[in-house]
């Protein structure tokens, strides 16, 4: 998550060339023969994802980029803009990816495109030539960073509406990427920015009049759920909806008071942000420490101990025998509900599976203290309280919803799929095939990952 929002004018790369070809920005539509220019309706797209909260600590997707299209696995995160990959160009400092690092090939963006206008601001001084290249870097809340500079390259697209569209749209080309902790990297290529700013790809799509600007994720417990772009996979009912706080640069629903198992706590108006990329769930310390001793006060008499020698988390607990699964584990904790007061009789549901992992056998607090990580006053639900759930944030309206879903499948959706059966997502849907072969990694990832 890009809580810093810091944006800079680095050197020139030598090595891309300021040359952008005319055709460049036109939707390519994908045929027997090849691409060839021109504009459609795309309707919605949709990835399978892969990934999980513990062991690995984030959720990514495939997508294609490139003429010849290859492969590169994008952390997903709904709390930053800009997508980027690690990028040759070359590469002063990179972290092992499980792709080649992507080739630049005469596809430098200038100061003067409306992508950098919209990072940098206008009359940005540290541009003084219009035609000059458009250098960026994006700090993260963990102290992470990533420095590049910004192209255009073709995304192959393969729409709902049966349709395979390549338009050339913007993103981060990142030579140089800091990391807080290098012995628990993600193991990507590089992030997918799904933030409200103009630099997202949703921005950009919905700008060629390709799709509608909403999102949607479902991150199974179990690993894996799926992405989409677009609208036709919202529920016909069961969604609850909240606006978006017209002021704030991130998806934020406003103040809320939380609930300790169903009762008032003194837990009170917390400045909250949807963040997908955020492993686990922060409160600032106040919060934090008050919601610590309400558990723990909760656990007197309870059989469960400190389990101090755990260092997965900053506080885990053991039963009288190793549990096995979050399930053997919740039946000791409470939930926790956040009542939105910005929004009428809006709820959003904390079950304790959506803030305890299973860890060594011991049950570990999945909530954290976001002021060690320099977050301030703001509050971040993440992966860990958005699982098992369809999260839709939806630009056009303004506004964010959430369902409790199966997130192994596609369902309840108002329009039929595929020649009218609901199948399981597959990766041939999102992004065209490719001959190149992914190639799955493993590591964990470090505790505030965005």
């Amino acid at each position: 998550m890009n809580m810093c929002g810091r944006v800079y004018l680095k050197g020139l790369v030598l090595y891309l060339l300021a040359w952008i070809a005319a055709a460049a920005d036109q939707p390519q539509t994908v045929g027997k023969n090849g691409p060839k220019s021109g504009k459609g309706s795309g309707s919605s797209v949709i990835f399978p994802v892969t990934g999980n909260v513990y062991p690995l600590g984030y959720y990514h997707v495939t997508i294609n980029i490139g003429q010849p299209s290859r492969p590169y696995f994008l952390d997903i995160d709904t709390g930053s803009d800009l997508t980027w990959l690690q990028c040759d160009a070359p590469c002063a400092k990179c972290t092992p990816a499980p792709h080649p690092l992507y080739k630049p090939n005469r596809n430098l963006i200038t100061c003067l495109d409306p992508v950098c206008v919209s990072l940098q601001g206008p009359g940005n001084q540290d541009c003084p030539s219009p035609q000059e290249q458009c250098d960026y870097e994006i700090d993260y809340a963990d102290h992470g960073s990533s420095l590049g500079v910004l192209i255009k390259d073709s995304f192959p697209l393969k729409f709902t509406n049966s349709s395979t569209i390549a338009p050339h749209l913007a993103f981060g080309c990142g030579y140089n990427q800091e990391v807080p902790d290098s012995a628990h990297l993600p193991y990507t290529d590089g992030v997918l920015g799904l933030g409200i700013g103009k630099s997202s790809i949703l921005s950009q799509l919905r700008d060629m009049g390709l799709i509608k600007n909403v999102i949607g994720h479902c991150l199974s417990a179990q690993g894996g759920g799926f992405l989409f772009f677009g609208d036709d996979f919202l529920p016909a009912s069961g969604i609850v909806w909240a606006p978006v706080l017209s002021q704030s640069k991130y998806y934020s629903l406003g103040l809320a008071d939380l609930q300790f198992g169903g009762q008032a706590s003194p837990i009170k108006g917390l400045q909250t942000v949807f963040d997908s990329g955020s492993t686990y769930t922060y409160f600032s310390s106040q919060a934090y420490n008050a919601l610590v001793s309400l558990i723990k006060g909760d656990l007197n008499g309870k059989q469960l101990k400190d389990a101090v020698e755990d260092k997965s988390l900053p506080i885990c607990w053991k039963g009288t025998k190793p549990f096995k699964s979050i399930r053997d584990a919740a039946s000791y904790f409470k939930p926790l509900t956040l009542i939105f007061t910005e929004a009428k009789n809006v709820q959003f549901q904390l079950q304790p599976e959506s803030y305890l992992i299973v860890t060594h056998g011991n049950a570990c607090l999945g909530i954290l203290n976001g002021g060690k990580v320099g977050l301030g006053s703001l509050n971040v639900i993440g992966d860990i309280s958005l699982q098992d759930k369809l999260v839709v944030y939806d630009n056009e309206r303004q506004r964010i919803g959430w369902a409790s879903a199966n997130c192994n499948r596609l369902q309840n959706m108002d329009r039929r799929y595929d020649g009218g059966l609901y199948l399981p997502y597959a990766g041939s849907y999102g992004t065209l095939e490719d001959t190149c072969a992914a190639t799955f990694g493993s590591g964990e990832k470090a505790e505030n990952k965005r």
